[in-house]
């Protein structure tokens, strides 16, 4: 029974101080911690081992040190969903791009009357709250969806991972063309220009949840020798893209001179389009299994200014 679940909750929440900080961590109470102290106490949490920033060595470690170290007023326009499509436009061209349909500053300014009868809306700066994927328009309610793009407006993401890229975007709103139902997400792990690996996931968002299903390929289409333990994988093959090779010369060109990016993309009836740029996926805490992977991924990434 909920009274149960909400008593043994409690519970945890006075004899576990870890779960304690998790929970007060997502209600806001640790927004006053410095970004060093936050990390270091989430990683020892989430990951059960403390954070090396000394001499990081795990993917997940390295991710840590950009975050605190590797802060580049760039980086914020590439992880603004509205700003960085200038940037893509003039670095792989317009035709990449999901049709734009309108910003606006304030849900309660949006017309709906304008918009088509299926269409995409979600804020710039977070990750899937408030976002509304209409496929009838005249089947969703116009004050819940405006009330949701509020809440995600509301939403300091950065304070989530400190993942500071966010910390400074202006908080919009903006619909897109809507492209189809169950696309396929394919986003590549670049690493100095160059992607190593991908994971191929459902670019679908219902309540809140997504990427429901997700597995890691080699760049040759091969099930990875890796997982995570966050993401069930999908259970079957998903077909080699046509358009893988133009992918990655795509993710090669947009992670260039960049430590480490992921970049994700769409197939849409044998055409790309871009999705967005990602620097620590996961905040830096989507642990690789076996864990050995953790350090040969970790040994890809070559932190600026450090000597590996």
């Amino acid at each position: 029974m909920q009274w149960k679940k909400m008593l043994k909750a409690g519970a945890k929440y006075i004899s576990n101080s870890d779960y304690r900080f998790l929970i007060n961590a997502g209600f806001g109470k640790c927004d006053s911690m410095n970004d060093e102290d936050y990390l270091k106490k989430k990683y020892s949490i989430i990951m059960g081992k403390e954070l090396n920033l000394d001499n990081p060595q795990t993917f997940n470690e390295k991710l840590q040190w950009l975050k605190l170290y590797d802060r580049k007023p760039e980086y914020t326009m590439m992880v603004d969903k509205i700003e960085v499509r200038k940037y893509i436009a003039e670095t792989i061209g317009e035709e990449y791009l999901i049709p734009c349909l309108e910003t606006w500053d304030r849900a309660k300014d949006i017309n709906f009357d304008d918009l088509p009868n299926q269409f995409v809306l979600k804020c710039n700066h977070n990750s899937g709250t408030g976002m509304c994927i209409c496929k009838d328009k005249t089947k969703i309610d116009f004050k819940k969806v405006q009330n949701g793009l509020d809440k995600g407006l509301r939403e300091n993401f950065y304070l989530h991972a400190r993942e500071w890229p966010y910390k400074n975007v202006k908080r919009r709103i903006i619909a897109e063309q809507f492209m189809g139902n169950n696309l396929i997400d394919y986003k590549f792990y670049c690493f100095n220009g160059e992607p190593k690996f991908l994971y191929v996931a459902l670019a679908n968002i219902t309540d809140g949840k997504k990427d429901d299903l997700l597995s890691f390929y080699t760049l040759d289409w091969k099930p990875a020798p890796f997982y995570r333990k966050d993401h069930k994988p999908f259970p079957y093959k998903i077909n080699k893209p046509d358009s893988l090779d133009e992918m990655l010369n795509i993710a090669r060109i947009l992670s260039e001179d960049i430590p480490f990016v992921r970049v994700d993309l769409y197939e849409v009836e044998g055409k790309i389009f871009f999705s967005e740029l990602t620097f620590s996926p996961g905040g830096g805490f989507g642990q690789f299994y076996p864990q050995i992977w953790e350090e040969k991924i970790g040994g890809w990434l070559e932190l600026p200014g450090r000597k590996e």
